[in-house]
């Protein structure tokens, strides 16, 4: 199964973001994405950003796995 994380943008350097969430960093290409500033949520796959989310949407989504991780629906 393959997911895409939602992230908050910390840095940017050139086309590269290091984005966290939950303590947990990853450096992501920022390539496929426009207008990406520090503080955006983006969703990260396979190292890339693949879409810029608002903070409602990413809330929402982070909400969902997390649950999904509590009721052992998704692997730790």
């Amino acid at each position: 199964m393959c997911l895409g994380v939602p992230m908050r943008v910390m840095n940017i350097e050139g086309e590269t973001a290091l984005c966290e969430i939950d303590g947990v960093q990853r450096q992501a290409s920022l390539m496929m994405v426009e207008n990406v500033g520090v503080g955006d949520f983006v969703l990260i796959h396979a190292g890339f950003a693949i879409e810029k989310l608002d903070e409602a949407d990413a809330a929402e989504t982070l909400r969902l796995f997390r649950q999904l991780l509590a009721d052992g629906v998704l692997p730790e």
